[in-house]
């Protein structure tokens, strides 16, 4: 058990941390920049993959794939290169796993998987953009490449260091220790368990700072990240506990809409 972290591994169970240096390891990650802890994980493999970069093709049916801007100045990267689209703000952390549902005219829509539009796609390729800033959509415009929305690598040190450093945000934000376990039932799983990670603690960090929910998620002690066969999430007695499926990648785990939306609703 490390102070706001526990990590287990069937069997290469990861070397001891005093609580003290886990401690310290915490408070450095809440002083230093948010966006630290995010380069450890993303930043060299993205970086290499940004550069003199083309648009790509994607699937068919699908817009192509590259960097997008929206009329209202957000922009946004869509990658339809794999099995499902993937759509990530180009100032944000956090990549959505979309679905596709018909829509009248021949359109199609983008949803995530808490249901929200967030993109919608005409037969004659015209792209429009959701958001609450604007709810009744912007016309996004194709800019050029990006790098794919892929998961980097990540080490069980790195995920060990990157957990430690998230916990000590959520503690921060919440006024109090906030410990992250995580059950590794095998190797292999670590992308998906930072991308995890990633995405509860902006989850938790937004709701800290929101008047609506920001006494619900007080009550948060634990997060509980787990294996399953499909992706889920639930809160109870100050406990969050997210199920991911690590062999779908990051369709395998909850988004931070489904995250916000349990603890909204849960005890």
């Amino acid at each position: 058990m490390i102070s706001g972290q526990k990590v287990e591994r069937a069997k290469t169970p990861l070397p001891p941390v005093t609580a003290f240096a886990a401690a310290a390891l915490a408070l450095l990650s809440v002083l230093a920049p948010p966006a630290v802890a995010e380069v450890q994980i993303r930043g060299n493999a993205q970086a290499e993959q940004s550069r003199a970069i083309a648009v790509r093709p994607s699937r068919p049916g699908h817009p192509s794939s590259g960097r997008y801007e929206a009329e209202t100045g957000e922009a946004f990267i869509f990658d339809a290169t794999g099995a499902r689209p993937l759509f990530r703000f180009e100032r944000r952390t956090e990549t959505w796993v979309l679905r596709t549902t018909p829509a009248p005219r021949g359109d199609i829509i983008y949803r995530n998987d808490a249901g929200s539009q967030i993109l919608r796609l005409t037969p004659s390729g015209g792209l429009t953009l959701y958001t609450t800033r604007a709810p009744n959509g912007s016309p996004a415009t194709l800019t050029g490449g990006a790098a794919p929305l892929n998961l980097p690598a990540v080490t069980p040190t790195q995920l060990i260091t990157y957990s430690i450093q998230q916990s000590g945000r959520m503690s921060a934000a919440l006024g109090h220790l906030v410990v992250v376990d995580v059950e590794l039932d095998r190797p292999g799983l670590e992308p998906v368990v930072a991308e995890t990670i990633s995405v509860v603690t902006e989850a938790i960090l937004r709701m800290s700072r929101s008047a609506t929910v920001r006494d619900r998620v007080g009550t948060l002690r634990r997060i509980q990240i787990q294996e399953a066969s499909r992706g889920s999430v639930r809160f109870s007695d100050g406990t969050l506990v997210i199920a991911i499926a690590g062999d779908q990648g990051l369709q395998g785990r909850p988004s931070s809409a489904l995250i916000i939306r349990a603890v909204a609703d849960g005890g």
